[in-house]
């Protein structure tokens, strides 16, 4: 049996100074991410949509948000855990999962530190 894919997409700014293997932190930096939400569901509702894409495009903004212009190692989430595109890539599946209309589940989360480079969450 077939699903219907939906994707919505975003975009934050915020730095981030990774943990390295010897303990150090590496210099502080800034990345303008984009983010890439995989939702998938296995049936159209009764005007033929899996989902409102402007519903999606809400809950994915508002996990953003609380990403956006803030250093990534203060924010309560990435305390015990380095702030890499993995960790923000999962977090954010975690977010968008719990908002998740019914009937509807996120697939995947991607994450693009920068063009070329990008991490995903799908479990």
């Amino acid at each position: 049996m077939g699903v219907y894919e939906l994707t919505v997409e975003s975009v934050f700014a915020a730095a981030h100074q990774l943990r390295m293997y010897d303990g150090r932190l590496e210099p502080l930096h800034g990345h303008n991410w984009r983010v890439e939400a995989f939702y998938e569901s296995a049936e159209l509702d009764g005007i033929g949509v899996a989902a409102d894409f402007a519903l999606l495009q809400s809950h994915v903004g508002r996990a953003v948000a609380q990403l956006h212009d803030r250093f990534l190692n203060e924010l309560p989430m990435f305390v015990e855990c380095n702030p890499s595109a993995e960790h923000v890539a999962r977090w954010l599946h975690g977010e968008l999962s719990r908002a998740a209309p019914p009937g509807v589940r996120v697939r995947r989360v991607r994450v693009w530190e920068s063009p070329g480079c990008a991490a995903a969450y799908a479990d």
